[in-house]
């Protein structure tokens, strides 16, 4: 007998489970049958690609017994079973979920941490909010060799064992009786694991009528399936209602809400496949990670492949889950051949075309509910909208905006419906703050004007708005870009001295400093140069680990109609400090940080002291 300690991560997983996530405790019976149906996946997988397994006879299925004297309850699978080595990797430490980010994400709300679970695949560990004893019999498939793996959550032993045939059997020893009852177990299956591709039998009782008059009817025990065990997508739509397809949504999300929406297609012709893609109500929780897991699970001929091909559907559309069934490819397809396979491509091009033209149609023909798709996930869709890649025009179809003049969110179309007849290009600003942005001295003519502009407050706004050049070939420009003819030209010549001094005063800040006939209200304004990031986007890329950024100093514009340039003109003393104020402000009003506060205090207190 072998006795080995659990890694420090999973004994602080076990200790989880038994304590924190016990009020839902009914998940224990989800998680180890997904694991049963995973181990089917991968014997089904292996019998028709592998010619050492070709021959291998065997019934895929899953069956469920309990013994109420003994308070055990088993979950048997005739999947590919395990050795001793996987035994100890897959049981004994989690290298490939990452147990330390599963425990940092944990909220204390039960029921969404309880989801984690399935989401992470530390699913088996759930066993022992159940079980005081859990012990594994298992044999691997071509292999002669049985192992008996038995833990009390503290540590685990392995030993030589005996079974007929490959496959795991995992039989927990329960702390009370709540699970040793068919009708509550029946009822679980059917809440989570209805369409389990592999059907799943468990002992119930049958009343037997009596045949002849003067007998008594009688309950015979009879092995039963109690799962539909279809592969959903592959059903007609008009055999589906929506409660099939929200009970399949649960089922592969491990979500409990029901999807925004479903997107379910069946494509005949030069290449055949079957899509049922998922919109959810919720933010996956893994919807910002580099590492997120994809939600899309591929199918060759419904024989599972992969749940883990990022490839499938383009990043901008991440937070989409389902099922893709291609008829088409080699069972033993690589990650290469979906990458550069013809009819992968095809499949994916089209995948993407109809998720897009779904949620146009959503737009179109249901505003509130589009809203709520877009709050949650409009930031990522967006993300198509960098580079040049395919459906920028889809997606600029989708994307929505605040605006400077209504409240809500408004579509570029809808914008571009509302422009003047004079005007000509679509404006936006970006920064962080929803109020700033709309109070920016950098709008006061397009206010005057009453000429809207489009409120990117979002951070992903900074990255991708220069990328689009236009919507329905009517240019897109920054605000701080706009010439407006109608406007006076400046004779900059009359202010040549001034604006020397006031640049000689803020030098080693500023990039250069310009009249300008944009402001009505504001003396200064910060802008950038054409060919500059601005602040915004500076920071971004900031944080996206581009550390080795030159320095980009902004460009002060003023305004030599206001009353305080005025004056500077005719009295030069306070020029110096007025000219740092100026600066300051301007940088405030744009959302940035006053390098030296103390400074700024005190030429302030100067200049107001003096006024006084």
């Amino acid at each position: 007998m072998s006795k080995y300690e659990f890694q420090t991560e999973v004994s602080d997983l076990l200790n989880l489970m038994i304590h924190s996530l016990y009020s839902n405790k009914e998940i224990f019976l989800r998680e180890l049958v997904s694991n049963s149906s995973d181990a089917l996946d991968k014997l089904n997988y292996l019998t028709l690609t592998e010619d050492s397994y070709k021959k291998l006879e065997y019934t895929p299925r899953i069956d469920i017994k309990f013994n109420k004297d003994d308070k055990t309850l088993t979950i048997s699978d005739t999947g590919i079973g395990m050795d001793k080595d996987d035994l100890v990797n897959n049981l004994g430490t989690i290298a490939k979920s990452g147990t330390k980010n599963f425990l940092s994400q944990l909220s204390g709300d039960v029921k969404k941490d309880s989801n984690l679970i399935g989401q992470f695949g530390v699913g088996f560990y759930s066993a022992f909010m159940v079980a005081d004893k859990v012990e594994v019999l298992t044999k691997k498939a071509l292999s002669e060799n049985a192992y008996l793996w038995s833990s009390d959550a503290k540590s685990y032993t392995i030993v030589d064992s005996k079974k007929d045939s490959h496959g795991t059997s995992i039989t927990l020893y329960l702390k009370d009786d709540e699970f040793l009852n068919e009708y509550r177990l029946e009822n679980i299956i059917k809440k989570y694991s209805n369409h389990i591709p592999y059907p799943i039998f468990m002992d119930k009782s049958e009343y037997i009528p009596a045949q002849k008059e003067g007998e008594e009817g009688k309950t015979e025990v009879k092995n039963t399936q109690v799962n539909r065990a279809s592969a959903l997508w592959r059903m007609q739509k008009n055999a589906l209602k929506d409660e099939d397809y929200n009970d399949f949504y649960k089922q592969i999300s491990y979500d409990d809400n029901d999807p925004l929406l479903y997107i379910h297609t069946k494509a005949e012709g030069k290449i055949e496949y079957t899509s049922l893609f998922y919109i959810p109500s919720k933010e996956p929780f893994d919807l910002y990670r580099v590492d997120y897991q994809s939600g899309v699970k591929l199918y060759v001929k419904r024989v599972f492949i992969t749940d883990d091909e990022k490839e499938l559907l383009p990043t901008y559309l991440r937070f989409v889950k389902g099922v893709l069934d291609v008829e088409d490819l080699p069972l033993n397809v690589s990650r290469e051949i979906l990458q550069d396979n013809i009819i992968m491509r095809s499949v994916k091009e089209a995948s993407v075309k109809k998720i897009l033209s779904e949620l146009e149609k959503l737009k179109n023909n249901d505003r509130e509910k589009y809203i709520k798709f877009y709050i949650l996930f409009g930031n990522v869709l967006k993300e198509g909208l960098y580079g040049f890649g395919e459906n920028k025009e889809d997606i600029l179809n989708l994307v929505m905006f605040k605006s400077s003049k209504r409240d809500g969110l408004i579509t570029l179309k809808e914008y571009k419906e509302a422009m003047k007849d004079d005007q000509k290009e679509i404006y936006y600003i970006t920064g962080k703050n929803y109020n700033s942005l709309k109070d920016s001295p950098i709008l006061e003519n397009f206010k005057k004007k009453d000429i809207e502009v489009l409120i990117c407050d979002s951070e992903i706004d900074s990255i991708v708005m220069p990328m689009v050049y236009e919507f329905d070939k009517t240019p897109i420009k920054p605000a701080s870009q706009a010439k407006f003819d109608d406007k006076e030209k400046i004779d900059e010549s009359k202010y040549t001295e001034l604006v020397a001094k006031i640049k000689e005063a803020i030098k080693d800040e500023v990039k250069d400093v310009k009249v300008t006939n944009r402001l009505n209200d504001s003396p200064a304004c910060i802008v950038y140069d054409e060919n500059d990031p601005d602040f915004s986007t500076q920071q971004i890329l900031k944080q996206m680990g581009q550390t080795d950024l030159p320095e980009i100093k902004p460009i002060l514009e003023i305004n030599p109609d206001h009353e305080i340039i005025k004056k500077l003109e005719n009295d030069k003393l306070m020029l110096n400090d007025v000219s740092k104020i100026l600066l300051d402000i301007a940088k405030v009003q744009a959302g940035m940080n006053i390098e030296n506060p103390n400074e700024f205090a005190k030429i302030l207190n100067s200049i107001i002291a003096k006024a006084l």
